[in-house]
């Protein structure tokens, strides 16, 4: 059965760990789909944003920060993962637009 959306699949794949944006990388080089691009954006920069600021915590441990930081990703995750799989370009609150430009090398 062939998706009748482009990128889709790439999109959806882009949510799933860091490894899933890099291989989602990988998959929208050729053909280039930009709702492919828009979603691989998004995703990378919740999982690289989600690294830093564990590696952050793990020096300055607050219990209460762990659970602030895992709440927010989830729901921004969430959140980007289901404009994935609706076919919708809609950014991730609060931080969506810096992911676009930040990461214009995202093909």
């Amino acid at each position: 059965m062939e998706d009748k959306k482009p990128g889709r699949t790439t999109a959806i794949i882009a949510y799933f760990t860091i490894v899933g944006s890099l291989i989602a990388m990988s998959m929208n080089s050729e053909p280039r789909h930009p709702f492919a691009r828009f979603h691989t954006r998004q995703a990378f920069g919740l999982h690289v944003c989600f690294l830093g600021f564990s590696l952050f915590l793990s020096v300055w441990f607050n219990q209460y920060a762990w659970y602030g930081l895992y709440i927010a990703y989830i729901t921004l995750w969430f959140y980007g993962f289901l404009a994935a799989i609706g076919y919708r370009e809609q950014l991730v609150p609060l931080v969506g637009t810096y992911f676009q430009k930040w990461f214009k090398f995202i093909p």
